[in-house]
């Protein structure tokens, strides 16, 4: 069995990054999508928030898991008993530092390997951090995000002013 993790921050999770979770989930036996906990970020969601989101996103997908963690991806990969980790694929500038990425994990666990895949074109310029700055403005981002997701900011923002 092939069960791959796709990790990342996911704040918040966008309609990119469930073009990766539903192409990688036709391909892999098993996907979680893991939230990293990163204490040097400051992130508009909590760990909890982006879980309850992703989760909701992914219903209907079959086979695909959501979960958290925190420390180094190869130790959470072994505690997963996962074999892949999934990356997207913007730029040429993601490529570069997930490349480096790829080889840092793959020195840390030979037997775990990375699958890049290309974002689909549609969502080439979109990222969390996109997202957060239009909706921070009051703009739509209703065909980046899901409706729930834009709820979900719209309140953060209001909240917040």
């Amino acid at each position: 069995m092939i069960h791959a993790v796709y990790p990342g921050s996911f704040d918040p999770v966008t309609f990119g990054h469930l073009d990766i979770i539903q192409r990688g989930a036709k391909i892999f036996d098993k996907v979680t999508v893991a939230v990293l906990i990163n204490p040097n970020k400051n992130p508009l969601f909590t760990v909890e928030e982006r879980v309850e989101l992703i989760r909701e996103a992914i219903k209907g997908i079959p086979h695909v898991e959501v979960d958290s963690f925190h420390g180094l991806l190869i130790d959470y990969m072994r505690l997963k008993q996962a074999n892949t980790i999934i990356k997207g694929l913007r730029a040429v500038s993601d490529f570069e530092y997930e490349l480096q990425m790829a080889s840092i994990n793959r020195k840390l666990d030979d037997d775990i390997e990375t699958f890049f895949m290309m974002t689909n074109n549609t969502y080439s310029y979109l990222s969390s951090s996109i997202v957060k700055e239009v909706a921070r403005h009051h703009g739509s981002v209703s065909d980046l995000v899901p409706q729930f997701v834009e709820e979900a900011l719209k309140e953060k923002f209001n909240t917040k002013k």
